[in-house]
């Protein structure tokens, strides 16, 4: 072949390089006079012999046969305007398959890609140069996946609760009573044996002392109580038939039934009107901890979120009460009922505004207490105006002594929220430090500014907009949200935060089992018993004191 297409191809070649180095050279001083420092090609100085070595390489590629046809065919395709193809792979030694291959002995693999799941195929937009072929999904290819009624279960789940119904009723043929039905609710129905009594009210005809087969097999069919969850049988024991909630009044059966049977409460028998007090002291805890929106009704939903279930289960393999710190210990009821008792001078059960500021030794600011009158946190539900019945005490105490629940932070923040908007800020805490700030200096504590307190609540917290502590914010740190409360409108807790102990502190923090409540009624509960003790030996110690002063007379 000719070798004059070659030699003007290598003149292009070498004319379109030396424009190039011109461009570059013209660059670089222009960037040398512009910053100015000189600047040099860094691929050229870096790695010169690397680029003499391409050089070579493609003017050695240049000089091949198949080399030089390809270059002038595709030359003369660009001069005739036509469209360029894509060159076959080529078998020259020096083609990138032929280097891969040589270069293969030398390298080390790549990883290979993660494999794609069948779950989670390549989405079809992405696909190159493939088709998708959609076909229509039948609907009865779609398992099911949503059951209303509750998930199937083996016909044999079935037969073997019917079976365990009619062992019941071979012993009891006229009917179950209450025993019979605790045996049911726990064998068949898999709940707790307290939940037996409102179901066997719920059953039991009018005039009758047992339940008949009949009607427990119809309530066995019609709610469906093999295929449900049982969070929904609790819920369907406890509600009245058509209704969707469960008020305070339908757990009255249920407690009447566990003071009757449970063995840690056998001692309130001969006292009537503790056990309607205790009764009535669980069930406000229970709504205080399960009703999330304060309407005063448990839905399925707040019951499915609660613990109630598993506290009842607890009240079967717990025979001491006071174990059971959830809703049903009778330390937390006397500590509760002693407080609300003690705060009522005339004792009507009503709690005025001036009975609550004696609360725990005059702790409580009095602004703080106004706008807990104001009923800013919760309205009351005492009838007489301007005063709190048992219920709101009961609130407030468990929001006062535990103030890292969602329902203290809820009561405190609305209390605290003078304008309503949704955020705590400096003039609004400033308001109830305030009056801090004055009793700290009757009592002869130390001030604490303002302004330093604010920042160290600022680090605790960090509130995600700087000046401005939401909700959100308090609960997403709990345990220090009831500082910055106490802080606010608790004198002798915000004194204790500040001369806590830390190896103290560190101790409650490890020991997660109990809450602030806990830790609280513990103490006070002891409190209380020895002062009962103490006012029990106190006329057998004045007696012996009359006694050996007579003596000592006479000698």
């Amino acid at each position: 072949m000719d070798d004059t297409p070659l030699r003007r191809l290598h003149v292009d070649v070498k004319r379109s390089t030396e424009i190039s180095e011109h461009h570059q050279r013209v660059n670089s001083a222009s960037t040398a006079s512009t910053t100015g420092s000189p600047r040099t090609d860094g691929s050229q100085a870096r790695f010169p012999i690397s680029k003499l070595k391409l050089d070579n390489l493609f003017l050695q590629w240049l000089s091949m046969a198949e080399s030089q046809s390809l270059v002038l065919s595709l030359l003369e395709d660009a001069k005739a305007g036509r469209q360029l193809a894509r060159p076959a792979e080529s078998a020259s030694p020096l083609s990138p398959s032929a280097a891969q291959n040589l270069f293969a002995a030398t390298t080390p693999p790549l990883s290979p890609q993660k494999a794609r799941s069948p779950e989670s195929p390549q989405s079809p937009s992405r696909r190159q140069g493939s088709t998708q072929i959609f076909t229509e999904v039948k609907a009865d290819s779609v398992p099911q996946f949503y059951f209303p009624g509750g998930k199937p279960v083996p016909s044999e789940v079935r037969e073997q609760a019917l079976a365990k119904i009619d062992d019941l009723f071979r012993s009891s043929p006229d009917g179950l009573a209450v025993p019979a039905v605790r045996e049911l609710v726990k064998e068949v129905f898999q709940l707790p044996k307290a939940l037996a009594y409102p179901l066997f009210y719920k059953l039991v005809a009018p005039n009758s002392s047992s339940v008949t087969r009949d009607s427990i097999l119809s309530w066995f069919d019609e709610k469906n109580v093999v295929q449900v969850d049982p969070v929904r049988r609790m819920f369907d024991i406890l509600r009245k038939e058509n209704c969707f909630y469960v008020a305070p009044d339908d757990l009255k059966s249920m407690m009447a039934g566990i003071l009757l049977s449970h063995p840690g409460l056998e001692f309130l028998q001969e006292t009537p009107e503790f056990q309607d007090r205790y009764a009535e002291t669980v069930i406000h805890r229970i709504f205080y901890r399960q009703d999330k929106g304060g309407s005063g009704r448990l839905s399925f939903r707040d019951l499915k979120r609660g613990d109630l279930l598993h506290a009842l289960t607890l009240l079967d393999e717990e025979e001491d009460i006071n174990k059971v710190l959830k809703y049903f210990s009778y330390e937390h009821f006397y500590v509760i009922y002693c407080k609300f008792w003690e705060l009522d001078n005339d004792h009507d059960f009503l709690i005025s505004k001036e009975d609550l500021i004696r609360y725990g030794n005059h702790s409580l600011t009095y602004r703080i207490v106004e706008r807990v009158f104001q009923q800013a946190g919760r309205p009351f539900r005492s009838k007489e105006s301007n005063k709190m019945g048992y219920e709101d005490f009961v609130w407030f105490i468990m929001s006062e002594e535990d103030k890292s629940s969602d329902m203290a932070l809820d009561y405190w923040f609305k209390c605290c929220d003078l304008d309503g908007d949704g955020c705590l800020r400096a003039n609004e805490m400033l308001f109830f430090y305030s009056e801090q700030l004055h009793r700290m200096e009757c009592l002869s504590q130390e001030p604490v500014l303002f302004e330093d307190v604010l920042c160290q609540m600022h680090d605790m917290i960090q509130p995600a907009k700087e000046g401005c502590f939401s909700l959100a914010d308090l609960k997403r740190h709990k345990q220090l949200a009831g500082t910055l409360f106490n802080m606010l409108f608790n004198l002798h807790k915000f004194i204790a935060f500040e001369t806590r102990d830390p190896f103290l502190a560190r101790q409650e923090r490890e020991d997660a089992n109990l809450s602030d409540w806990d830790r609280f009624a513990r103490t006070e509960y002891i409190r209380l018993a020895m002062e009962e003790e103490g006012e029990e030996a106190e006329p057998e110690s004045s007696t012996d004191l009359w006694e050996s002063s007579v003596t000592e007379s006479a000698f």
